[in-house]
């Protein structure tokens, strides 16, 4: 008898949206190019990941909201302070939360450090791309030897194996390493398409509603940046939590990008060491480096990312072009707001740079987006441009516009406590930022500009 042929569709690869021929332009996200072909899962795929037994999906009966009781849920704190502060207090039971990062970056690490240290509750550790020997040795790093711990684990790919083991062993927190290499016996495209990817994670899902079991997943990141997989695997998950870093440097963000449960705003710092991850709770003194003497190109910038308000040094080198042609290098900053800034340093102060090479670095390998880091980096330029050192005390904090004015900067008062704590003698913030505050508590000299110029006097006469 012959083989039935099997039946495909087209899936965009951005979204998810399905179609059953190839399209250059998803209607529903915009993108171009990214429809791609595979089999078409049957309707009855999802049916038996329903719930923990065999019974299948329950229905659910309408609730009048007024009857239902608002309390807070319950959080499970994790042995990380940071993940904790990241995921708005804890982990929610029932919630799935999806981490994303580069391949290296140290996603696995961070939540095998985490489960190691869990006593309360037992935790299943699900790895598609590891074997149980590489995971042990990774632990032994982590631990110390130490494993004394609930956490069990399951090196499995088959979706359907794993939710058999998941009912008869009942763990209390799920882990998945990663979403991308799991994969349903009864769809037939490969682990990692736009199917395979969007329905184990609606199975994942269901069963952390049904059970109140919290689940971690993690994802890969694609070319572009975004975790790889349809953008409905973000619309699933409750949080998505992204980390990022330079593998060449020590320290990683935990950043929020997604949270039912909490705010987007906060941040985690964490320092790659060779027995794990050791959460920076103090950024500011780490970022600063060694400032011993004083040196012409550097200044320190007050920023804030997330909630966090933190110090950061920047370095500039100014040199003459030696092939004519002015080169612009930047580290850790937006290039195209430096060449706007040495714009502005041309034609508003005078500055001739045109001709002249504008290397920048932010120390540390982290990258700053807050405009309020504006004038540490033209005054860190100007100090490397006459060669004149700035006053190891003294830093910036503001926005510098097109004219030449120097622009308000939000949460101008967190700032100026970060500076005060870490022992600054001055800060430079724009005019009027702390209209109507009291400065009775501070003892930090605070200098106000309108203009770079004024700036420019204050640090070198």
């Amino acid at each position: 008898m012959p083989k039935q042929p099997v039946k495909t569709t087209y899936f965009c690869k951005n979204c998810g949206n399905e179609s059953p021929k190839w399209m250059g332009k998803c209607p529903a996200c915009g993108e171009w190019n990214t429809y791609i072909e595979e089999p078409k899962a049957p309707k009855s795929a999802p049916a038996r990941y329903a719930g923990v037994g065999d019974s299948g999906h329950k229905a659910a009966v309408p609730v009048k909201i007024s009857e239902i009781r608002a309390e807070d849920q319950p959080r499970i704190n994790l042995p990380s302070n940071e993940l904790n502060r990241v995921l708005g207090g804890g982990l929610v039971p029932g919630s799935i939360v999806l981490l994303g990062g580069e391949p290296g970056i140290g996603k696995s690490t961070l939540v095998l450090q985490n489960v190691l240290r869990i006593r309360s509750r037992r935790v299943l550790y699900v790895s598609g791309e590891e074997s149980p020997q590489q995971l042990r040795m990774r632990a032994d790093r982590i631990a110390g030897g130490r494993m004394d711990c609930e956490c069990y684990l399951l090196c499995e790919t088959s979706l359907d194996n794993i939710f058999n083991s998941i009912r008869a062993f009942q763990p209390g927190l799920i882990i998945v390493d990663s979403i991308q290499t799991i994969a349903s016996d009864q769809l037939e495209s490969a682990p990692g398409s736009v199917t395979q990817v969007r329905e184990c994670a609606a199975a994942f899902q269901r069963y952390a509603k049904e059970t109140y079991t919290p689940v971690i997943l993690i994802g890969h990141i694609n070319k572009e940046g975004s975790i790889a997989g349809p953008k409905v695997l973000e619309h699933i998950v409750d949080a998505v939590i992204q980390f990022e870093g330079d593998r060449n440097y020590l320290y990683r963000i935990l950043r929020p990008i997604k949270n039912r449960f909490g705010n987007t705003s906060e941040i985690g710092i964490y320092e790659m060491k060779e027995d794990g991850l050791r959460e920076v709770t103090n950024p500011s003194e780490l970022l600063l480096g060694d400032r011993e003497v004083d040196l012409s190109g550097t200044a320190i910038g007050v920023t804030i990312d997330g909630m966090r308000p933190f110090l950061i040094e920047v370095q500039a080198l100014v040199s003459t072009a030696a092939y004519g042609t002015a080169q612009r290098s930047v580290t850790g900053f937006d290039q195209r707001r430096m060449n706007m800034l040495l714009a502005v340093l041309e034609k508003r102060v005078g500055f001739k740079l045109a001709q002249k090479d504008v290397f920048l670095n932010i120390v540390g390998g982290i990258k700053v987006n807050d405009p309020a880091l504006d004038l540490a980096v033209i005054s860190a330029i100007l100090s490397s441009n006459v060669d004149m050192a700035i006053n190891r005390g003294v830093c910036f904090a503001g926005e510098v516009g097109l004219s030449g004015e120097i622009r308000q900067v939000t949460r101008c008062e967190q700032r100026v406590s970060e500076a005060q704590k870490l022992g600054f003698e001055t800060i430079i913030i724009p005019q009027n930022n702390l209209k109507g505050v009291k400065r009775d508590s501070w003892t930090i000299r605070i200098v106000e500009v309108t203009r770079v110029e004024d700036a420019f006097r204050y640090l070198f006469g």
